[in-house]
């Protein structure tokens, strides 16, 4: 029996990285932000800047306050986040963590400006924007979302918006993501 011996892979001078924009708890200062922080570390992703969404989209906050983005352009507000470099192992971590096998959370493209105050380092052209994959509510509740906030919805995800999250470890264990989702829906507004 025969073993084949491989030659190690070169390493190119440049890794295929995925952009990725936060607008939630993967953000500096919110519960998340260590998984970035680990990416960062292992050199799995590299923060490019503070950006704002081309087009408004509604931000809102779902059960124990975490935030979705849903995917209705044109409605809501230009929301305001972080843009990350992601390598193909660093996006493999954020897609479990969001869900994406699970129906939690579907990752698609979004247009992206740099924000005024803090800019970016992304190279743009004239357009100055850049094409970018974000983390959207699943389409199976991204309405009823809509409907449970009545419409409204916010340009950025802050300490104000955050007050009263409660990390997943915190949450009923008995119950899955989309039960605590399906439950939020059904439930009245406060």
């Amino acid at each position: 029996m025969g073993q084949e011996t491989m030659a190690p892979a070169k390493q190119t001078a440049t890794t295929t990285t995925t952009l990725v924009f936060t607008y939630g708890t993967l953000k500096r200062g919110f519960s998340n932000h260590v998984l970035m922080q680990d990416l960062i570390r292992s050199g799995d992703a590299s923060f490019k800047g503070v950006y704002n969404t081309s087009d408004k989209y509604p931000l809102v906050c779902g059960p124990y306050r975490v935030p979705f983005l849903l995917n209705k352009p044109g409605s809501g507000h230009h929301v305001t986040g972080e843009l990350y470099a992601v390598s193909p192992r660093g996006l493999s971590r954020l897609d479990e963590l969001e869900g994406i096998s699970r129906g939690h959370y579907v990752r698609q493209p979004i247009r992206l400006a740099a924000a005024e105050e803090e800019g970016g380092d992304l190279e743009t052209e004239q357009s100055s924007s850049v094409v970018v994959e974000a983390y959207y509510a699943h389409k199976s509740y991204e309405e009823e979302l809509w409907r449970r906030n009545r419409g409204r919805s916010f340009g950025a995800y802050t300490e104000k918006e955050a007050r009263g999250y409660v990390k997943r470890t915190e949450r009923p264990q008995h119950l899955s993501f989309l039960d605590h989702i399906r439950i939020f829906v059904s439930s009245p507004c406060d």
